[in-house]
């Protein structure tokens, strides 16, 4: 039974745009990376910035978008890796090019913070790509910062971001499925659901819930609602752990210039497809 959602948007930082002379969030991914040079700021005595213009959280889960929008596919329809084609690895190269190349963005372990959402809020990062969990949180952690919600800019042209669901079950095998079912039913339903989501940590999936809260009005959520239209749905067949952790393992290998991008992804994909016929 659905239980809520979540997406990914741009939070930008309204000061350090003011101060870059930026007076809107970027569109396109172009217009990121351009937004990212001018907001990389005051590079100290090792060539690290107080201020970069991107953090970035190189995972699958937050990646999978960017795959889709030059046609690429992470399974196939039988749940193998197919992340190591060309048009797949289209999209994570530009993720790696500027990380590498143009050192305008960074990882939160970098700047010695925990998570996107940290290192927003310390101002390590004047743009971060997070999710509506994010916002009580900087709302309550750094009750002075001045930010912002826009929609993830567009690479390829393609519009792009993450929806992740989550849902409750029953256990088949459970004693107690009369219990079971009255807590799911009240959960779900319209009263629990609002009291869940009115948080803000989450997304109500239920139409009416959504409407009551106006989370479609609300500045900072509104580009968060908008992206289910075309978001890609955090879903990668039958073994997502075995995916994701291939794929995140030599990711992360390449991004440091260990090893390039192909290779890399050449051998999580072996590998992952190696560890699926053994579960078979």
């Amino acid at each position: 039974m659905p239980k809520d959602y979540s997406t990914l948007a741009l939070f930008y930082n309204r000061q350090a745009f003011q101060v870059a002379g930026l007076t809107a969030p970027p569109i396109t991914w172009e217009d990121l990376l351009t937004a990212s040079q001018q907001l990389t700021l005051d590079r100290n005595q090792d060539g690290k910035p107080e201020q970069y213009g991107l953090g970035i959280t190189p995972e699958l889960p937050r990646l999978m978008y960017t795959i889709r929008s030059f046609g690429g596919q992470v399974v196939d329809a039988k749940g193998y890796a197919t992340f190591a084609s060309d048009a797949a690895l289209q999209g994570p190269q530009r993720i790696l090019d500027q990380y590498q190349d143009e050192r305008t963005s960074a990882r939160p372990v970098d700047v010695g913070t925990n998570n996107g959402s940290e290192m927003f809020g310390q101002g390590k990062a004047a743009m971060v790509l997070e999710g509506n969990w994010a916002v009580p949180f900087l709302k309550d952690t750094f009750p002075n910062l001045d930010f912002a919600t826009a929609e993830v800019p567009q690479m390829n042209g393609q519009p792009g971001t993450m929806v992740y669901t989550v849902a409750y079950v029953m256990n088949r095998q459970s004693t107690h499925k009369q219990a079971a079912w009255a807590l799911i039913a009240y959960l779900t339903g319209k009263v629990g659901m609002e009291k869940w989501t009115s948080t803000g940590f989450a997304l109500p999936s239920r139409r009416s819930v959504a409407a009551k809260l106006q989370v479609d009005r609300d500045p900072l959520r509104a580009p968060l609602v908008a992206g289910v239209r075309y978001a890609t749905s955090w879903q990668v067949g039958r073994y997502p752990a075995t995916i994701m952790n291939s794929f995140n393992n030599q990711y992360l290998s390449a991004l440091l210039g260990q090893q390039g991008l192909k290779p890399a992804m050449l051998q999580a994909q072996t590998s992952a497809n190696q560890q699926i016929r053994a579960s078979e």
